[in-house]
């Protein structure tokens, strides 16, 4: 979920706000600016609070941070050729990897590790970025439109398949294999995500005026909305909400929009004995006899609710996100502000702004925020691994996904390593190994 910002920000603005992009869950956002990048954490609507920032790599156009874990990837225009991954709260670099051309986007989850260029696409192991598949075989992609699924245990891939038309290639990141591809739109590609769970896949094309949502794996069409008629937009955002029940779109315009998931039964209420009730079955009756892209048209459904910003024309991401157990609409802005909507998931209609925060100004800066939200783990190694070493030894204890069953299991060494480099919430990532490489010709490819 990363976009570029405009060509700069309004005057008073202390720096330009280069990029920006929500993690997996919705729960953090992360910020690149001229000297360098910021992370926040989204768990309360009055105070946005800053978990951490950088100024040791300047000119960052690229910041993914890897669910609430303390893995962050970062691109610097400096060296655009160049991945760097790095262990914010022990302030090591986990690892960089240098690639053919410009590194034009980033997407990540516990199993996989995206890096995607204008003519190919890398898949990395995260546990140990080892470099999995290369992907040659893929049309020029000059903005890095990609997306990957957030469930690792499926980590499907989407890219575009041709240069003409609104093809998506479906790619399991698992079996290393082309799942299908779907014939989403007629025009070019703008916008492509997942779903949470990997079972949902939606698309909008340049004209940004259809928004469509396919089924995984099998690439049929579920829903088809449409976000305007008047006019053509450049959507620059599109993503699910976490129980996958709504779909939000942002573009260059004021307007964001929310649609709902719900399947219309067949069986419609019987309409109340008026001339309006007559007219309008007249109209769906004659929907039948009209051409299909107008039978279409009157078919599509339209947003559920929408939220109104007080600008158009910049660079902007939204999400949906659960903050303090009530549904939310955030959008963050190339004009260096997060805005903070209130959502009804009941009526719908107009989502009401209730805070902005800048994302600029020095704020609140708790580097153990996040933790302590936490529940205390009592010994656990994810509420000490950010404390100072007393140890000398090379090796530390590991850690998985199974809640921390496996812990006390000495981890090996890596060749490089002084020692593993572990994150700082075992239930969230397994362990990381240290390692250094290039991608120039060293691969398996496609």
């Amino acid at each position: 979920m990363e976009a570029e910002a405009a060509d700069g920000p309004p005057s008073g603005v202390e720096a330009a706000l280069s990029c920006f992009s929500f993690n997996q869950d919705c729960t953090s956002l992360a910020i690149g600016t001229k000297a360098g990048y910021k992370l926040f954490s989204l768990s309360s609507v009055e105070q946005l609070d800053q978990v951490h920032g950088s100024n040791e790599i300047p000119d960052v156009y690229i910041v993914e941070r890897l669910f609430s874990s303390s893995l962050v990837v970062v691109v610097s225009h400096t060296k655009p050729r160049q991945m760097n991954v790095y262990h914010f709260k022990k302030g090591t670099e986990i690892c960089n990897y240098s690639y053919s051309s410009n590194i034009l986007s980033i997407r990540l989850n516990r199993q996989r590790l995206l890096v995607c260029l204008e003519e190919a696409i890398y898949i990395h192991n995260i546990k140990d970025m080892k470099l999995l598949k290369t992907i040659l075989d893929v049309p020029a992609n000059p903005t890095g439109l990609c997306a990957l699924s957030i469930n690792h245990s499926n980590s499907y891939v989407a890219y575009p398949g041709s240069l003409t038309t609104g093809e998506i290639v479906l790619y399991d990141g698992h079996s290393l294999k082309t799942v299908c591809t779907i014939a989403a739109h007629e025009g070019t590609l703008a916008a492509i995500t997942f779903n949470a769970s990997g079972s949902k896949l939606a698309s909008a094309s340049e004209k940004g005026t259809v928004i469509r949502v396919f089924s995984v794996p099998d690439g049929q069409k579920l829903y088809e909305f449409r976000r305007g008629m008047k006019r053509y937009v450049t959507i620059s955002s599109l993503v699910f909400s976490m129980d996958s029940q709504f779909l939000c779109a942002s573009s260059n315009t004021e307007t964001v929009h929310i649609f709902k998931l719900e399947h219309i039964t067949n069986s419609r209420p019987e309409e109340p004995s008026t001339w309006t009730g007559y007219m309008g079955k007249m109209f769906m009756a004659a929907s039948n006899y009209l051409p299909t892209q107008v039978s279409d048209m009157m078919n599509q459904d339209r947003a559920f609710a929408t939220g109104r910003l007080n600008f158009s024309g910049q660079r902007n991401i939204c999400t949906l996100s659960t903050i303090q157990k009530l549904p939310r609409l955030l959008v963050a802005s190339s004009d260096g502000h997060l805005y903070i909507y209130n959502l009804d998931p009941q009526d719908g209609g107009e989502c009401v702004l209730i805070k902005t925060h800048s994302l600029l100004s020095s704020g609140t800066t708790e580097e153990n925020k996040e933790n302590d939200l936490r529940p205390s783990l009592p010994q656990s190694y994810a509420a000490t691994v950010a404390r100072p070493s007393t140890s000398s030894a090379s090796t530390v204890p590991g850690y998985s996904e199974d809640g921390g069953a496996l812990r006390g299991e000495v981890i090996p060494e890596h060749e490089f390593a002084t020692g593993p480099v572990c994150l700082d919430d075992e239930n969230e990532f397994p362990p990381i190994i240290l390692c250094r490489g290039s991608q120039k010709g060293k691969t398996k490819q496609s």
